[in-house]
């Protein structure tokens, strides 16, 4: 037999799959489902490495559970409106929707080169006007449901290129494009009201017991519940200023009062002190974002007016306009305890504020203890508060919360970081908003009828601005209620609405509805969706949130969408530097001797740490170069080999080289077997080669449904290395494992196993084969390998016949020299053994 050639053999195979349509699934079926989902790309033009580890997890366990008998979902689409489009149509004069579309066409080639058991007679773009029609339904209906609303919000304004700019695109507090200095705007804008379900998307991720702690754990952050008090300070200008606060027990240690530049105390100090309102404009040149405010420089400005102590009315505190304080949180105020609050803290010495500690802990002198630069946040007793003296952090937040209430002067309350989601963007591709502006009936929706609102073909992108804005036909439309003039929405949907709801139009890619409730209550949810950590709080929350939607409208029975969640780690590689300090890509970089050099010369180049792969460190492999050169089932196997999944994995030549010469060891083997019995002989007996098969199909069963794909690769080389070593082996018995060692490696390697099973005379295809079954007689070992303690310290193992008396159990592990050292004149005060598991020994 010649070497396995995985170029032909690959598109031969290929080629049969699509003919059968092999994984086209069915909504009909008796069959239990299981629907496995990667997120799904943008078409950038190429697939990466990233590309290549995701979807080669998520087509493991679709090939593993078609095996096993379920009627499996494993769709693929494109995330397909975004940025990237309208810059190429800027930069190159082409349409956005031309670029998108070409790109596609060349993605879904190269993922096609993979072997994905994909069902694509269920692809879709989200760019497809018979996709966002859908969406721009469901829009509507959120909205007549009270969860769509219209408001206004601050954005980041790029004057030169007259456009809202996301929160990534501001560099420095400038343009990514233009460079020019980013202003925050307010401007009216759509809003999904996410915030309804706040409490329910907090509370149901305990029932997420399947998603990663980590990733429960972000989105409990980002919900961010917390328990606290609202209460009023009097001011010295005769007003009121609510303020809220979680720390209620720290109050008498307060230095200052602080509201945010867009508090509305704020603006209407600024309409007569131009000192403050050109503060307030400085303070607008920071990026929108609770990130970027939170890094920004603390900087405060002192108003004139002061609060009122609510327990002491004598003592003053100064107002301060701050730029760290969130108009979105709270009440857009907060009083400052600078002792007991890091940032607080920073802002009270950079502007010379007292600071008092009130929480001292345990073991300290309430006299003597002081803050030095770090604020002390942990739990003691209340110290410098008058009649909360003595009392722990959590009485004291009580006794001020029951005193003001007493008073009238405040309220317990529950507030929330989570903010509605902004889905407006003022751009030109994307999903166009479905709603109408007329003078006289204020924003109506667009007519059902009129679906889909389409965007126009000849989109200008020579100007400044928004296309949509400036198209001179397209906004002008009749009120669809009293008919007068009226103008379209130009914003666009932000593209998290797109992918918000994608996983329920794959269960009927043709339904009339947006949501076929018969097939989403038969696929959703999806059981295993994979993809990388980055979406864990943003994608994901906002997909929980839209589903819950969904149920409400009645298009859904259930409220998550996603039952399993598994985030895989990056494919990264070594980096290199030129002498000018700039990246090189790896094809201008020779490896010699452990160094690097510029290619073709002696010039030596830095080796730089390894990083995940990406277009801008230059470290990225084109994984059709890959497939080229050693095929598909390769790279697939390199992928899973050796690294846990949700870890990162460093790609290597020599890894390559490894996976590609157990792909020929495993064509081999199949050569090498010679004459065997027809297909169907039954293997008997108990000999080792058929422990060894079944021990790795109860192993790589056990792997796979837990998604340790690295784990399972061991068995299976371990499988491979068992026929090896057996090559007189009774030839039913080696056609068993043969024809195991093809089954286990089919869903990692399936042409190799395809070509393998038709080797062994099978004239059916592996993706039409069951999953085989493990026999609990033969995976059974004779013999068991248990732990032996000394006062709960491992001391030694035994390996004994299982059923050996205990007596004799005891006596070996007594004799064990561990257990002798330790014990050393010392008689054991008691010996327990518990059969087949452990030996205690107390002493």
């Amino acid at each position: 037999m010649a070497r396995y050639n995985a170029k032909e053999s690959e598109k031969h195979w290929q080629a049969q799959w699509t003919a059968r349509q092999s994984f086209a699934a069915s909504n009909e079926s008796t069959k239990p489902k299981c629907y496995v989902l990667e997120m799904f790309p943008y078409p950038s033009g190429r697939i990466h490495m990233g590309h290549v580890r995701n979807y080669t997890m998520g087509d493991v366990l679709a090939r593993f559970r078609r095996a096993q008998g379920f009627n499996v979902l494993h769709p693929m689409g494109w995330d397909a409106f975004g940025l990237p489009a309208e810059n190429a149509a800027r930069e190159k004069g082409v349409s956005p929707r031309d670029w998108t579309y070409d790109n596609i066409a060349a993605m879904r080639e190269q993922l096609k080169l993979m072997g994905l058991a994909i069902d694509w007679t269920r692809e879709f773009a989200t760019c497809d006007p018979e996709y966002y029609q859908h969406q721009q339904r469901l829009f509507i209906e959120f909205y007549k449901a009270g969860l769509v609303y219209r408001s206004e919000a601050d954005v980041n304004w790029d004057p030169v290129d007259q456009t809202v700019l996301a929160n990534e695109q501001v560099i420095e507090g400038r343009g990514w494009r233009s460079g020019a200095p980013v202003e925050r705007k307010k401007l009216a804008q759509w809003f999904f009201k996410i915030t309804a379900y706040a409490d329910d998307l907090l509370a149901a991720l305990d029932k997420l017991d399947r998603w990663p702690e980590k990733v429960r754990l972000m989105q409990k952050n980002w919900i961010g519940r917390s328990e606290g008090l609202r209460f009023a300070f009097d001011l010295s200008n005769h007003e009121k200023l609510d303020v809220f606060t979680t720390r209620p027990d720290t109050l008498f240690g307060a230095s200052f009062v602080a509201i945010s530049p867009d508090h509305p105390l704020a603006q209407a100090l600024a309409k007569t002190s131009p000192k403050i309102a050109a503060f307030i404009e400085e303070c607008q040149r920071t990026g929108t974002s609770e990130a970027a405010i939170e890094t920004a420089e603390k900087m405060g400005f002192d108003t004139g007016v002061t609060a009122a102590h609510p327990f002491d009315p004598a003592w003053k505190l100064p107002v301060m306009i701050a730029n760290f304080v969130l108009m979105g949180y709270g009440t857009g105020a907060i009083f400052g305890c600078p002792a007991h609050d890091q940032r607080d803290l920073d802002f009270a010495r950079k502007y010379k504020l007292p600071v008092l500690p009130v929480v001292v802990p345990e073991n300290e002198n309430p006299k003597t203890f002081a803050i030095g630069d770090e604020a002390y946040v942990g739990p003691g007793k209340l110290a410098n508060s008058r009649f909360l003296d003595g009392m722990d952090v959590g009485a004291a937040k009580s006794e001020v919360a029951r005193r003001l209430e007493s008073a009238g002067k405040g309220a317990r309350t529950v507030n929330y970081r989570l903010r509605d989601w902004l889905v407006s963007r003022q751009r030109p591709w994307g999903c166009p908003i479905p709603m109408i502006r007329c003078d006289k009936c204020g924003y109506v929706p667009v007519k059902e009828s009129d679906l889909p609102v389409k965007l126009p073909d000849d989109l200008k992108f020579t100007t400044a601005g928004n296309p949509l804005v400036t198209h001179p036909t397209w906004k002008h439309v009749s009120c669809p209620s009293c008919g007068g003039g009226a103008t379209r929405e130009t914003d666009t949907c932000d593209t998290f609405v797109d992918s918000s709801w994608y996983f329920a139009r794959f269960a009927d890619t043709k339904s009339a509805a947006p949501v076929n409730r018969k097939a989403a209550d038969y696929w959703l949810p999806v059981d295993q969706y994979i993809g990388g950590i980055e979406h864990a709080i943003l994608h994901l929350l906002y997909a929980r949130f839209v589903t819950r939607g969904l149920h409400k409208l009645g298009y859904t029975s259930v409220d998550e969408p996603f039952a399993g969640l598994f985030t895989q780690g990056m494919v990264c590689h070594e980096t290199y530097k030129g002498h000018n300090g700039a990246w090189l890509s790896l094809d201008e970089v020779d490896r010699r001797d452990g160094k690097a050099f510029l290619k073709g010369t002696d010039l030596e180049v830095t080796i730089g740490r390894s990083e995940a792969m990406s277009k801008s460190k230059k470290n990225g492999i084109a994984p059709e170069s890959i497939i080229e050169v050693y095929g598909a089932d390769t790279i697939r196997w390199f992928m899973l080999s050796d690294t846990p999944p949700e870890r990162d994995i460093e790609w290597t030549d020599d890894g390559a080289e490894g996976s590609w010469r157990f792909v020929q060891r495993v064509w081999r083997l199949i050569d090498e077997a010679k004459v065997l019995p027809p297909p169907g002989a039954k293997a008997q007996g108990a000999s080792e080669l058929r422990r060894a098969a079944h021990r790795a199909i109860e192993a790589v069963t056990g792997d796979l449904d837990n998604l340790r794909f690295n784990r399972a690769v061991a068995q299976v080389y371990s499988l491979a290395n068992a026929i090896a070593a057996e090559p007189d082996a009774d030839g039913a018995v080696r056609r068993e494992a043969l024809e195991t060692l093809v089954l286990l490696s089919a869903p990692m390697m399936p042409h190799l196993a395809e070509s393998c099973w038709r080797a062994l005379g099978h004239d059916t295809l592996v993706a039409d084969t069951a999953w085989p079954k493990a026999d609990g007689a033969l995976t059974r070992s004779d013999s068991v390998t248990i732990a032996v303690q000394v006062n709960g310290k491992l001391r030694g193992t035994l390996e004994i016949a299982r059923g050996t008396d205990s007596k004799i159990v005891e006596k070996e592990a007594l004799a064990l020299d561990g257990v002798v050292r330790a014990l050393g004149a010392n008689p054991p005060k008691r010996v327990i053994v518990v059969p087949e598991r452990i030996v205690n020994i107390v002493v």
